[in-house]
């Protein structure tokens, strides 16, 4: 058994193991960052802490959310410290049986295939377990702190 944290983009119901998730916040105020890659989509301030805001939407290759839809932030533990994943709605921690999983198809093209670990099946679709490391990675968070302190 395995437990996830459960959030949606764009109609896509999406998990991450649950002991990677630090908090779930309401949206905050972003800071933009100038000349980052699209997946940065800016700097929040959480209780003092300067978190990096990760444009999921952005990093599997969906179409951006509407301007009046704005998005909760999942703070995930990463390498590079913690970082607030950008998702359009968050549910709930689920259990998935190891024996429900199936790997990613050899015909799964696009953003998404080196982000999703495969897929659950369950009783009301498709849970696909997200690659926390490989999609924060499809940018270079420690990168933004070396520009900063370039200058």
């Amino acid at each position: 058994m395995k437990r996830l944290a459960t959030f949606t983009i764009d109609g896509r119901s999406l998990g991450v193991d649950v002991a990677r998730v630090r908090e779930v916040l309401r949206p905050h105020e972003l800071t933009p960052v100038p000349l980052a890659p699209p997946q940065i989509a800016g700097l929040i301030n959480i209780r003092g802490e300067i978190v990096m805001a990760f444009n999921l939407r952005e990093a599997l290759g969906r179409p951006q959310r509407d301007n009046d839809q704005r998005p909760m932030n999942v703070v995930v533990t990463t390498q590079h410290g913690h970082v607030s994943m950008l998702v359009d709605a968050v549910s709930d921690v689920l259990e998935v049986d190891d024996d429900a999983f199936e790997p990613p198809p050899s015909t799964l093209r696009g953003a998404g295939r080196d982000v999703i670990l495969g897929a659950y099946k369950l009783d009301g679709g498709l849970l696909l377990e997200l690659d926390l490391d490989a999609a924060i990675g499809t940018t270079n968070p420690s990168g933004i702190d070396a520009e900063v302190d370039d200058r």
